[in-house]
């Protein structure tokens, strides 16, 4: 199956300001290597799309061996009017619309432990799981403001929302048209103080809207409590362990241990490389037992 990560630093820079120097904390990078790996283990290829910072930056630090179809910088050209602090994640839709149907797409903070070809049998279209509607995320079409021409009144309101953290696109046509629709989408809005609810309409509810309306069947990988059960053995996904790190440096610094353990155990030959990662060095100076 061939699948891709992507990284578009325009956000990195419009939360940092242009003179900031790109860097990706070490827990996301940790994430990030555990995501490609045991991708490329269990299921077939990955690349990663991105542009030419995070190309260079992956490149500094000797990384770009994670990824077997290569690193590619394609998301240079993203056009300017794309407000990349209310669309931070638009380069995934522009990624998804490089690297065409039928694939995966998986965000580089979310790992698939196990083969996944009996699961996607059959199926033209799935994500991790739905959402529920809640107002204050996914509020109705009254809540965005426009300054061009788009259609909100022939989508279902009432469509659940799918999170799209690992997704997979086996019809062209249709991922043709929903990349397309929801890079209209940001072309037409306007600037919001709530990019939230801009980001995630574009991203993962016109996502469900289009299916519905396109008679396209959108199925789910598991529903959102089975996702972090204990016993749950195919999926991690870090979104919702973020902030608890960042405010935590104890749960930050033991996260980052246990994935060296990880990768020392599952892929010591990736593990020798990461030692070297200055910022990472640390959390492989430990016992692996």
């Amino acid at each position: 199956m061939r699948a891709f990560h992507s990284n578009w630093t325009r956000p990195f820079f419009a939360r940092n300001g242009t003179d900031a120097v790109y860097t990706v904390p070490p827990f996301e990078l940790l994430t990030t290597v555990l995501s490609a790996l045991t991708w490329r283990r269990e299921n077939g290829s990955i690349a990663m799309l991105c542009d030419n910072t995070a190309k260079d930056y992956y490149t500094s630090l000797g990384l770009t061996f994670l990824w077997d179809d290569g690193v590619h910088a394609v998301l240079e050209d993203i056009p300017q009017e794309i407000d990349a602090t209310c669309f931070w994640a638009a380069g995934k839709l522009y990624a998804l619309q490089h690297f065409g149907a039928p694939c995966v797409m998986i965000d580089t903070d979310f790992i698939v432990w196990r083969n996944l070809s009996d699961r996607l049998d059959g199926h033209k279209l799935m994500t991790i799981h739905s959402e529920d509607i809640m107002p204050d995320i996914y509020p109705g079409s009254e809540a965005f403001t426009l300054h061009k021409p788009f259609d909100l009144a022939s989508l279902d309101w009432t469509v659940r929302p799918a999170n799209t953290a690992l997704s997979y696109f086996g019809d062209r046509a249709f991922t043709e048209q929903y990349v397309q629709t929801a890079i209209d989408f940001m072309q037409a809005a306007s600037p919001a103080d709530n990019g939230l609810t801009y980001m995630i309409f574009a991203e993962q509810r016109l996502l469900s809207m289009l299916a519905a309306r396109a008679h396209v069947p959108l199925d789910f990988f598991m529903d959102l409590p089975e996702l972090f059960l204990s016993g749950q053995t195919w999926f991690t996904h870090i979104w919702g362990f973020k902030q608890q790190m960042m405010t935590d440096r104890a749960q930050y610094d033991g996260f980052c241990t246990r994935c060296a353990k990880r990768l020392m155990r599952d892929f010591p030959d990736a593990a020798l490389t990461l030692q070297q990662v200055p910022a990472l060095a640390p959390y492989f100076d430990v016992p692996l037992l």
